[in-house]
């Protein structure tokens, strides 16, 4: 899976298309991580999380809503972002790694996975949903 440093990194869009931000693989502590940076807000998340998503979402088998929420935000169980945050997920919860920043993987983890090919994303203005590649 091709990976991307700071100094040349993924420029994505919101599934919506309504926010440009960047994603980059780094290290912290010892672990792979993603860091998004969005405006002056900078999320990190745990970089397994493509694998992992990639292999729930093919085990799933169709389209699957995002249902993107923040960290503080209940999530609706069978979307993309509650299954970023449950015990039941491989790494037995958040792969938002970032404290009061952990939200949003529902917002921003999906048009990566678009953009390195394993993922179809749709772009509407709500409500959007995601399926394996």
């Amino acid at each position: 899976m091709e990976k991307r440093a700071k100094d040349n990194p993924w420029l994505l869009k919101t599934p919506p298309q309504t926010a440009d931000y960047q994603m980059y693989v780094d290290s912290k502590d010892g672990k792979e991580i993603i860091v998004c940076t969005v405006g002056t807000t900078v999320l990190h998340y745990d970089y397994r999380c493509l694998a992992d998503l990639h292999a729930m979402l093919k085990h799933h088998g169709d389209w699957m809503e995002l249902g993107s929420k923040d960290e503080k935000q209940e999530t609706t169980p069978g979307t993309v972002e509650h299954w970023g945050r449950s015990p039941d997920n491989p790494v037995g919860g958040w792969y938002g790694l970032k404290k009061g920043f952990r939200g949003r993987f529902g917002m921003y983890v999906p048009p990566l996975m678009e953009a390195l090919g394993l993922a179809e994303v749709e772009h509407n203005a709500r409500n959007n949903r995601m399926r394996e590649k």
